[in-house]
């Protein structure tokens, strides 16, 4: 465990230092989670919760295949339906939907818990958007999806896999741009909404992608940028960025 923590603490440091430009360089707040699965080694870099947007989609269907599991049942046709158009297009009246299958606030916190996120809270109102979250859940919650070790079955986790894989086109931005085009192609989910009081964005991605033959999960929040264009731009930077460090770090 003491070898564990040196890791995760070892690239963290490595994280801010390789990161530490790109903050300087923008007036938005972003945090940056990132696991090498083959090795374990994890870092983290920033602190503080961030809106989720609709990554909250993720932990929505996961909270509804924990559910059906323990219901004995297979999703509803409609069900499937709904989780296909919530992950692959992003569609919010589908996530509503399912919001309310799971048992709002309360069935995505229960779900959660058993996921192992410790510091993610949902909207309350039946405002799933405004959940709040930090990088490091966001990993547990990809972590979940994307192991062995998961309160999630095979069949529940294989079909996360492929919704977050068929993600259109125009919303495949994000963590992907820290992919080198190898392995299975990137898995993702992103979240952007601009924030009523202030007109600024919240910007998130998350998700699976492959470089140098090597899968990595990644978490990218952040708020607070002037247009959803340039969210988009510092996401992807921390992304690449990100991904770059636990390369580097790996091949110490």
């Amino acid at each position: 465990m003491a070898d564990d923590v040196t890791e995760e603490q070892g690239l963290s440091a490595a994280l801010a230092d390789a990161l530490s430009p790109v903050a300087q360089g923008s007036g938005a707040h972003f945090s940056v989670a990132v696991l090498d699965p083959r090795s374990g080694t994890s870092g983290v870099h920033g602190d503080g919760s961030y809106a989720t947007a609709s990554i909250v989609k993720v932990g929505i269907l996961a909270a509804l295949l924990l559910r059906a599991e323990a219901e004995g049942r297979s999703l509803t046709a409609q069900e499937r339906s709904h989780a296909a158009v919530m992950i692959e297009q992003s569609d919010n009246d589908a996530a509503t939907a399912l919001w309310q299958t799971i048992g709002g606030a309360a069935g995505l916190d229960a779900a959660h818990q058993r996921l192992g996120l410790t510091a993610t809270r949902a909207g309350s109102g039946g405002n799933w958007g405004v959940s709040l979250t930090t990088a490091a859940d966001q990993l547990a919650l990809l972590r979940a999806v994307f192991s062995d070790d998961s309160p999630l079955d095979g069949g529940a986790r294989t079909y996360l896999r492929a919704l977050m894989g068929r993600v259109v086109d125009r919303q495949s931005w994000g963590v992907s741009a820290a992919a080198d085009g190898g392995g299975p192609g990137t898995r993702l989910k992103n979240g952007w909404m601009p924030r009523d009081a202030t007109g600024l964005w919240v910007v998130n991605s998350i998700g699976e992608v492959t470089a140098d033959g090597r899968a990595y999960l990644v978490a990218v929040l952040s708020e607070g940028s002037a247009d959803l264009d340039s969210g988009v731009a510092l996401v992807e930077e921390v992304a690449r960025t990100a991904v770059a460090t636990a390369r580097t770090y790996r091949s110490r």
